[in-house]
């Protein structure tokens, strides 16, 4: 899925996917690290997570994000 979506967000051009690594195109937002890096991200932000639904912030549900 992050492969898809980070080619989406670069137009199909792979050659974004090539360059940058997955845990940089798409942090864990389970790990500090990975929090850290996804806020540094340029928007729109990619981010990766096994976390259920229920256990984001309400306001998850009320902005634009994608999920």
């Amino acid at each position: 899925m992050l492969e898809i979506l980070s080619l989406i967000r670069c137009g199909g051009d792979p050659g974004w996917c090539r360059s940058v690594p997955n845990w940089d195109r798409g942090p864990w937002l389970e790990t500090v690290p990975g929090l850290r890096r996804a806020r540094g991200n340029a928007r729109p932000r990619l981010i990766s997570s096994h976390l259920p639904l229920p256990l984001f912030p309400s306001a998850l549900s009320a902005s634009k994000a994608k999920v």
